[in-house]
């Protein structure tokens, strides 16, 4: 078994790099989940490739801001990439 030692410098290139893939799938032209203001709770959770629960708790701890209308959530593309470039 090989041991492999990640770095924060390691950590802080990945984050780079997924924060420049999800930019670039919420800037892309034509397609119609990328080009819209509001994302449905399926549609973060594809983008993100995160669980339902993960969103729930990202909703509750206010670290994603969201809108409900009847039984639906609602996140704005903007607010997403505030949320994860906070850390950054």
């Amino acid at each position: 078994m090989e041991i492999v030692v990640i770095t924060l410098k390691d950590l802080l290139q990945f984050k780079s790099e997924i924060l420049e893939e999800l930019k670039a799938l919420m800037n892309k032209e034509g397609g119609q989940k990328e080009s819209r203001e509001w994302l449905k709770s399926s549609d973060v959770r594809e983008l993100l490739k995160i669980s339902p629960g993960t969103l729930q708790n990202l909703r509750m701890k206010g670290t994603l801001p969201y809108r409900k209308v009847g039984g639906s959530f609602y996140y704005r593309q903007e607010d997403i990439l505030k949320m994860l470039n906070k850390n950054g």
